[in-house]
């Protein structure tokens, strides 16, 4: 690994970390429903780059659970963050408009 990877990683690691931590204390006051999308789609965001690490590193392989070339697990998360932003998004936007 070079430095270029290792900084990458680390601030990947350490900077996803302390939003993950902001977002749950956040989701700890509020139970407002877009900001609780938005947590869990920064969860979510935090075990994708966690997944992508396992993966770099040969921890964690996806033999069997493959659509064509792709990974399935390549797949679900970032598609399932952008679920969560999208309904996060998607309801502050109907707030708006239904007053």
């Amino acid at each position: 690994m070079d430095t270029g990877q290792a900084v990458l990683i680390s601030s990947q690691l350490i900077l996803g970390a302390i939003a993950v931590f902001l977002a749950i204390l956040l989701w700890s006051k509020t139970r407002d429903i877009p900001w609780m999308f938005m947590v869990v789609g920064m969860v979510t965001a935090y075990i994708e780059i966690i997944n992508s690490i396992l993966v770099l590193y040969g921890f964690v392989l996806f033999e069997r659970q493959l659509i064509g070339n792709v990974p399935l697990l390549e797949i679900i998360l970032p598609s399932l963050k952008l679920i969560f932003f999208i309904a996060a998004f998607f309801t502050m936007v109907y707030r708006q408009f239904k007053r």
